[in-house]
């Protein structure tokens, strides 16, 4: 077989997806400490997200060691999805991927990736408030959409070996439990955290992983409760007939070159783009940034909360995060706010992406209506609120063309700059129903869009000052 052929040839690799009946039932808990374990007896372990997330994947990459992609058949693509799958399982000795919601929820759900892949299912369920109705539930996953290859089901938040008896004589498949995990707790060193608590969260969802001291204690304590449970215990490689990770292989088909992939580019070659990257600006998906450089971009990066000023740059890009959680660190930063402003002066181009655009706001008033300055570049109030203001997934037509993305934040903007359009629902007309603004004020490109810049990297390219020729 020549080096071609191998290249072409199907990567075979243990794979599992972990999902649950819904949001909060455990799974980026599990996700990450099945990654620890098996990163702490050695192997390579890949971790992928499926759906739009920038938070679990700081604690999948804590707990692998490894750079964590998302993977989604809408927002990146199915030939994305095979591509990166592929690639990982030539060289990963388990690929896990973090599933989005409920296993069955929205289109092109987690079951459908599943599905469409091989990918052998892990329900994860919050058995803390039932005992027989847990078998009933299990049930109805598996069989609620025929040819799903399934792996098993793991009880979370599981009070007691009594509790977890009860919940294990329910399923109608014995072949299908794969343990209880507990109520678990950190060591003594450090603050007390059951199972639901174990990954703390705030109000975009868990607190990032690399802003806790303790944060790999975490997660070592998680995966020494999964060690205790038929699924911690599962044999590498079994006996003859005896269960492995060995059923759990998956071959990952390459995709053929081209399909589905839009047209890139060196369109930002000889361009440098500055961006800020810090806790109040770390809503940044690693597969941007390497579209970035595909395109010919220089990055550079800087940190406002740590006092640095602006790089001399060409481009300007303030990514999402939690500006409202620093602003006496943010507006005491006058150096960066004067050469931003000096930057946007010079006509250089900015893309401020939902906390990027928050921070260039005039001033943000917390659920208390206590107001605070920002940086006062772009005119505007934001007020932040106790409710979603945006959440899905969202398109943005663009002159190059149609960016794919999503939305979340729980903040208002109270403005009067123009804004040029809206995104939209997938699938849906362009301003058929209200999506988020695209603003446009002098060389500031901003909205609360957050762009998945692959799905059109001409029109990220322009976000950043490309000139394109149709």
């Amino acid at each position: 077989m020549t080096s071609a052929d191998m290249q072409g040839a199907a990567a075979r690799c243990p794979a599992i997806l972990i999902s649950a009946p819904a949001s909060g039932q455990g799974k980026t808990t599990l996700t990450a400490a099945l990654a620890r374990l098996h990163a702490r007896q050695g192997r390579k372990v890949c971790v992928f997200k499926c759906g739009p997330d920038f938070l679990d994947p700081y604690w999948h990459e804590l707990a692998s060691g490894n750079p964590v992609h998302s993977v989604d058949l809408w927002m990146t693509g199915e030939a994305d999805v095979r591509r990166r799958l592929h690639e990982a399982a030539q060289d990963a000795d388990l690929i896990l991927v973090e599933g989005v919601m409920g296993l069955f929820d929205g289109n092109l759900n987690a079951a459908d990736l599943a599905q469409r892949l091989g990918l052998p299912v892990l329900a994860v369920i919050d058995a803390s408030a039932m005992a027989g109705t847990f078998g009933a539930l299990a049930y109805g996953l598996q069989h609620y959409e025929p040819g799903l290859r399934w792996a098993g089901m793991l009880a979370n938040r599981v009070a007691t070996s009594h509790h977890a008896d009860l919940l294990q004589k329910g399923l109608r498949d014995p072949q299908m439990w794969l343990g209880a995990m507990p109520g678990v707790q950190l060591g003594e060193a450090a603050p007390k955290a059951r199972t639901a608590a174990l990954l703390p969260e705030r109000h975009l969802g868990l607190i990032a992983a690399h802003e806790l001291g303790d944060a790999l204690q975490r997660l070592d304590a998680a995966a020494d409760a999964l060690a205790q449970t038929p699924l911690g215990q599962r044999p590498w490689h079994g006996e003859a007939g005896q269960p492995s990770w060995q059923d759990w292989c998956v071959d990952f088909a390459k995709p053929e070159s081209g399909v589905d992939q839009p047209e890139l580019k060196p369109w930002l070659a000889g361009k440098r783009i500055a961006i800020a990257r810090d806790a109040a600006f770390s809503f940044v998906y690693p597969a941007n940034l390497d579209c970035l450089q595909a395109m010919g971009a220089q990055l550079c990066f800087f940190s406002p909360l740590a006092g640095d000023g602006l790089p001399e740059c060409d481009a300007l890009w303030l990514p999402g995060g939690y500006p409202e959680l620093h602003v006496p660190e943010l507006s005491g930063n006058t150096g960066l706010r004067n050469a931003i402003a000096a930057h946007v002066g010079q006509g250089k181009p900015v893309w401020a992406e939902c906390g990027g655009m928050l921070a260039l706001c005039e001033s943000v008033a917390d659920q208390q209506g206590q107001s605070q300055p920002l940086w006062n570049i772009l005119p505007g109030q934001v007020t932040m609120q106790n409710r979603l203001g945006g959440l899905g997934m969202q398109q943005l037509a663009l002159p190059m063309g149609l960016l794919r993305g999503h939305t979340f934040h729980y903040s208002r903007l109270n403005t009067d700059m123009h804004f040029s359009t809206r995104s939209s629902r997938p699938g849906a007309e362009v301003q058929a129903e209200r999506g988020e603004a695209f603003y446009e004020s002098g060389s500031v490109r901003a909205s609360y869009f957050h762009a998945w810049f692959a799905s059109c990297p001409a029109a990220a390219a322009w976000l950043f000052g490309a000139t394109i020729q149709g």
